[in-house]
């Protein structure tokens, strides 16, 4: 694989860019942007970052911009050490000028002008956006933008046009399964402002927990939350608090299906007259809201009106997904609606119960979104389609003048890599929507399901995966170099982490819980060589509900880490000359050595820990994997041939490393498989 040098862009997306080879190499400028812009020039020289540093709005300016500055200063004080400029001038003479044309929507819009330019040069900084949010997001980029020189830092000399590819740009967090307080939301918010996502998807009901108070229904979390929700004061608190970072909030309240929790306060909502009781256990619930009875859209009609003086966005998610209809055909009183209003299927009552939330939620003033099991011919296109099942519904939506969002390939608890979310496009060229069609992909969600997380381990499961889709979202269709957006991703992950969030420090305080010592070494290093097994997989390998405790090493060990590219790419390098290649086998016999040099430590733990025990045998495969892996490097850099079977014999082990076991899987069996596949026999 091509890895691109540490100055240059992208190399397929350099003209798109504005690069030229020349004007890199002349450059000291390292680019860690991400997202990436849509257009960037390096110029020569840079901008000390120094106490000298003024900073100046010379036109507009409020609250919201001049927080968002002192934020944006805070954070470079931070990361430079040098004290933050703290009298904010209106001079356009300063070294850094933010000028801005004017506040923007008085309630931030899925229209709203994210636009910026950013010009370097070795006298100042000049930042121009028309709004607010725009000017956020610029400064985003130049935070992004320092870097340290000698025994300084500087900001490079670029230029950069930015705007967004998608307007719609988001993360969903399902609170419903599992409750995160509130400073677990604030961190992801402010990790989302960190790469420009600008929709907040808050995932508020679920079967397992009603999760936001209301004043005119108070059994809905009084009796349907098990105490876990959050108050109207603190709702407001979050949306105040996004908005301050240019981002949107979204609420859910998912309905007619996965309404239990709504049921447990108020079971006159149901066909069924109940009672019910929370349900512990995931999956999809057999019960729904009864789509036939007025009260039912009274109910609905009154708590929305509620929900809409706490959430100001124009948008609000109603779900509408996962919804059987077993109750429905057990009901003879329903049958008998149905039959009279000619309806053959409970999707088609569905498809009414979705046109009357529909009007509701218009008489609020709402735009209502939905999963894709409401797109249905007789759905008023004023409904936008939020695609989980698979694109086609996404572009079938498209074709019928529908908006749509896209989630499919986004969803992290299938704990796929960040390159195959990175390479996956709500939009791609090939698309054969026509060009008025495609204006109505709106852009994508990345999605946070809850049935596997809770506070201390959900930021290891978004992050830092979530911001290469940020920058899917937000650059060029062209920006894919995989090798350079992990490059990027390293750094980026690291300034996160400096924001607050625990997706690396997890790791280090659940091994050392599960071992109960701070002796860990070893057992980073054997956890390093491991990642869960997806969502599937664990559902099928571990019986959990909401009750269970998530204290195994499946809940310690990161998605996607970087052992998985890095042996991938060091054994794409190490084939293509096997035997003169010897910086690649270095690097590799390096990792396995020590990997194999671990085992011993870490099954010592493992027989004091009963939670560890059960990794046993995957402790004894990485030994073994080494192992092989060191003899097939050997065989390859000497062209020597291994004995007849020996592939044989150690393909079927790395067959059954693949198995499911202890719910952890290694990083690297592909790469493995390659350099066994590639060693000759006698």
């Amino acid at each position: 694989m091509k890895r691109p040098a540490a100055f240059s862009l992208l190399g397929g997306a350099m003209l798109i860019l504005g690069f030229s080879p020349s004007s890199a190499a002349q450059s000291t400028f390292v680019n860690t942007l991400m997202p990436q812009p849509a257009h960037l020039r390096v110029g020569s020289g840079a901008l000390p970052w120094n106490t000298a540093v003024t900073v100046g709005l010379p036109h507009f300016k409020n609250q919201r911009l001049e927080d968002a500055v002192d934020r944006t200063l805070m954070q470079i004080e931070r990361k430079t050490g040098v004290p933050r400029q703290r009298a904010i001038t209106t001079s356009d003479a300063s070294s850094l000028t933010i000028d801005v044309d004017g506040a923007g929507d008085a309630i931030q819009s899925i229209d709203e002008n994210e636009s910026y330019t950013l010009a370097v040069t070795s006298t100042g900084v000049k930042l121009h956006a028309a709004t607010v949010v725009g000017a956020m997001r610029g400064m985003t980029s130049l935070l992004q933008l320092i870097q340290p020189s000698g025994s300084g830092f500087i900001v490079p000399a670029v230029q950069i046009e930015d705007s967004p590819r998608f307007r719609w740009r988001g993360l969903m967090i399902d609170v419903g399964r599992h409750f995160e307080p509130v400073e677990v939301i604030k961190r992801n918010l402010d990790a989302m402002a960190a790469v420009k996502l600008n929709v907040f998807h808050w995932h508020l009901s679920e079967d397992q927990g009603f999760r936001i108070e209301s004043k005119i229904y108070p059994k809905l979390t009084g009796e349907g939350s098990d105490g876990l929700y959050y108050t109207q004061e603190e709702a407001r608190e979050v949306v105040a608090y996004a908005a301050s970072r240019g981002i949107r909030v979204i609420p859910e309240f998912d309905m007619p299906g996965h309404t239990r929790s709504w049921l447990v306060g108020y079971p006159e909502l149901s066909s069924d007259p109940g009672p019910y009781t929370i349900r512990r256990e995931f999956g999809v619930e057999q019960v729904a809201m009864d789509p036939t009875k007025d009260s039912t859209y009274q109910f609905i009609d009154a708590f929305l009106g509620e929900m809409a003086t706490i959430f100001p966005d124009s948008y609000l998610h109603l779900g509408g997904d996962e919804t059987p209809g077993t109750q429905w055909k057990n009901n003879p009183r329903v049958v008998a609606f149905m039959r009279a209003h000619n309806f053959k299927t409970t999707e088609e009552l569905q498809t009414y119960f979705s046109e009357r939330v529909l009007e509701l939620a218009k008489k609020h003033g709402k735009h209502m979104v939905g999963w894709d099991e409401i797109l249905n011919p007789d759905l008023p296109t004023d409904a936008v389609i939020h695609s989980w099942r698979g694109a086609e519904s996404l572009t079938a939506a498209a074709r019928r003048g529908y908006h749509g969002i896209l989630s499919q390939p986004y969803y992290l608890d299938g704990m796929k890599s960040a390159e195959e979310h990175y390479l996956a496009d709500p939009l791609p060229s090939n698309s054969d929507l026509t060009a008025e069609q495609r204006k109505f992909v709106l852009g994508g969600e990345v999605c946070m399901w809850g049935e596997h997380i809770n506070p201390l381990s959900i930021d290891s499961r978004i992050w830092p995966r979530t911001a290469a889709v940020a920058e899917r979202f937000w650059s060029p269709e062209s920006v894919k170099d995989v090798d350079d957006m992990y490059r990027r991703l390293d750094v980026e992950s690291l300034r996160i982490e400096a924001l607050g969030l625990r997706h690396l420090t997890h790791e280090g305080a659940a091994l050392r819980e599960l071992a109960g010592t701070e002796d860990t070494d070893a057992l980073r290093v054997f956890a390093s060589a491991l990642q869960p097994v997806s969502f599937g997989d664990r559902y099928k390998g571990q019986h959990t509900d909401q009750l269970t405790p998530l204290d195994n090493l499946v809940d310690a060990v990161r998605p996607d880490p970087p052992t998985r590219h890095q042996i991938a790419v060091l054994v794409g390098d190490l084939l293509k000359t096997p035997s003169a290649n010897e910086q690649a086998r270095t690097q590799l016999e390096r990792q396995f050595k020590s990997w194999a040099a671990a085992v011993p430590t870490v099954e010592t733990q493992m027989s004091t820990s009963p939670l560890l025990a059960v990794a046993r045998p995957r402790a004894q495969q990485l030994l073994q994997l080494s192992q092989t892996a060191e003899e097939a490097l050997s065989y390859l850099s000497s062209s020597s041939k291994a004995p007849a079977g020996w592939k044989q014999a150690k393909l079927a082990q790395i067959g059954t490393a693949r198995e499911q076991q202890a719910l952890v899987r290694f990083t690297f069996v592909d790469p493995l498989e390659e350099l066994v596949k590639a060693v000759p026999e006698q």
